[in-house]
């Protein structure tokens, strides 16, 4: 399967007003395609830190840049793609068995991460090399 049908790029209605911008985030199967179990964000990170470089086995998983700019680097062992998350309306939907690299962090940036699993260390694939001979099975 080609990697532009794997991913989708979400976005998520605005439904603010004059107070202020709203942007409100349904899970199971509403705006995210599964049921949010695990919520963690990233910041703090400079420009050239590399979040990720792992793929997971179970997590599924929706990147929302909050605040500011970050990148994502996306591999199916065929093909990569990069996204620039850059609009706190936008969401990165990842289904299991990609590849990910999150880098490229502007200073305000917030990386929001929804996940449909727990944490479970077990099912992370953390060496490229694995990834790709996992994916030949």
């Amino acid at each position: 399967m080609k990697l532009s049908e794997q991913i989708k790029i979400l976005e998520f209605s605005d439904l603010g007003d004059e107070r202020g911008n709203l942007v409100v985030v349904e899970g199971s199967g509403y705006d995210i395609p599964f049921e949010i179990k695990r919520v963690f964000y990233i910041y703090g990170s400079d420009a050239e830190v590399i979040r990720g470089r792992h793929a997971n086995r179970k997590s599924e998983f929706v990147l929302i840049n909050v605040s500011g700019v970050s990148k994502v680097k996306v591999d199916n062992g065929r093909e990569q793609q990069i996204i620039e998350l850059n609009r706190p309306r936008m969401g990165l939907y990842l289904p299991t068995m990609l590849w990910k690299d999150m880098y490229d962090f502007s200073k305000d940036s917030v990386l929001l991460v929804l996940a449909s699993e727990h944490y479970d260390a077990e099912e992370y694939i953390r060496d490229y090399d694995d990834y790709i001979k996992e994916l030949m099975l």
